[in-house]
């Protein structure tokens, strides 16, 4: 690690050092209260507080800094790349959620390990900055804590923030404290934008974005067991599958109401965002013969949803698909989720006009035809029935999903360019 700096804070920054410090005694019992509702992971409560629960490695060491599933998983190419170049070299991974901390575990490779990522109190961030030493820290997406970043940047770490994104939300909030924010994107010394109005945001703010990357495009296939997919293929006995993926509270509904408008009935396969809402989502569609998997229903010839509740097999049942339906993306500001899940696959996606976070993703998927982007329900309806009604339009559909997906690599090769120069000497 570099020397330690000391880094200006703008009045609006030392005041929220200030308070939250003050407010610090309040974070433990609130930890506890989140892991009695499930929110938190009660035996690593206090990595949360800063204090580590592995020794850090000799040599240099790269943290990378993710909030969920989704921006953590996006790291595992970045990771596998900067590995391959330097294979010693030592990588902490940090996010917030225990679900992400259950899938890193299954995925993180060997030299790379996992904490949950301090809450952001000054004594907090100390210990974990103390302890870590961090040489590197890449912040992914948009997560700006702002004394995890300043004192890491007091600390001697080098700092970018890679595969950034910024709403229109996140930017007025922002705006509003205009020196906080220029003090906030001045402490990277590398900014790549995932996405074009993101990087219009960022520069608006006072960042200097220097590239593109968007993690999120790349990657390997979401991995399945085969054994379990040629047992899935049999069960389904021919029918045409639609995969609902990352659906959300009131998607499921209108999708599968699209579903059974059609002749013959594709199986749906439901994969929700979060599967504790199993017991919702049952109840909201009791009125076609359903099966869930965390019951251990199967799928027979009279089951005409089926409610894959759990964690890590999405890869398996987009391997069955003959086309997915993008959740997060039908009215309910969530955004969209990541098409390139299904892509990798073979599998075309189609969604909503809800894409806001994967906007540049879908459109350039649109324009491939790899991608559908409908209006409604009926739109959804429309949609599938022109791609299930028509084998030979579903697989140019299909291999253009393919294709799109193969070519994002050359993206990693250039943010690698970019990165390379931070990272500490061997």
């Amino acid at each position: 690690m570099a020397a330690a700096r000391r880094v200006r804070r703008p009045w609006s920054l030392a005041a929220y050092r200030a308070a939250v410090g003050l407010a610090s005694p309040l974070a433990a019992p609130l930890l506890r209260a989140r892991a009695r509702q499930g929110k938190e992971d009660p035996a690593r409560l206090g990595e949360r507080l800063g204090h580590a629960s592995a020794p850090r490695p000799d040599g240099p060491l790269v943290w990378m800094h993710a909030v969920s599933v989704g921006e953590s998983l996006s790291l595992l190419p970045l990771i596998a790349a900067l590995r391959a170049e330097r294979p010693g070299l030592n990588v902490l991974v940090t996010s917030g959620t225990t679900a992400s901390a259950d899938l890193l575990a299954q995925r993180l490779p060997a030299g790379a390990a996992h904490q949950y990522a301090p809450i952001d109190t000054p004594d907090a961030v100390a210990r974990f900055l103390g302890h870590w030493r961090p040489d590197l820290g890449l912040f992914i997406e948009s997560e700006l804590w702002p004394n995890l970043v300043l004192a890491a940047r007091e600390a001697g770490a080098r700092l970018a923030l890679v595969s950034a994104r910024m709403t229109e939300r996140s930017a007025g909030r922002w705006a509003a404290r205009p020196a906080a924010a220029r003090a906030m994107l001045a402490s990277f010394e590398l900014i790549l934008a995932q996405d074009t109005k993101s990087e219009q945001r960022l520069e608006r703010l006072g960042g200097h974005v220097a590239g593109r990357l968007n993690l999120k495009l790349l990657g390997d296939p979401l991995p399945f067991d085969a054994t379990a997919l040629a047992a899935l293929k049999t069960s389904l006995g021919g029918r045409q599958v639609v995969v609902a993926a990352s659906t959300h509270a009131s998607e499921e509904p209108p999708i599968v109401a699209a579903t059974a408008a059609l002749s013959p009935r594709p199986l749906t396969i439901i994969v929700p965002r979060h599967p504790e809402r199993a017991g919702e989502i049952a109840r909201d569609l009791a009125g076609h013969r359903l099966a869930v998997r965390s019951a251990g229903g199967a799928i027979g010839p009279q089951v005409d949803v089926y409610l894959a509740d759990t964690l890590g097999e999405l890869g398996l049942f987009l391997s069955a698909a003959d086309v997915a339906v993008m959740g997060g993306g039908f009215g309910h500001r969530v955004g969209g989720h990541n098409p390139l899940e299904a892509a990798r696959l073979g599998v075309g996606v189609v969604t909503g006009p809800d894409i806001a976070n994967h906007a540049d993703a879908f459109r350039e998927m649109a324009a491939a035809g790899a991608a559908l982007i409908v209006p409604d329900a009926a739109g959804l309806t429309q949609a599938l029935e022109g791609l299930l009604g028509d084998p030979e339009r579903l697989s140019r559909f299909n291999r253009a999903a393919l294709a799109f997906a193969g070519r994002q690599g050359d993206q990693l090769a250039a943010a690698l360019d970019l990165i390379r120069p931070l990272l500490p000497a061997a």
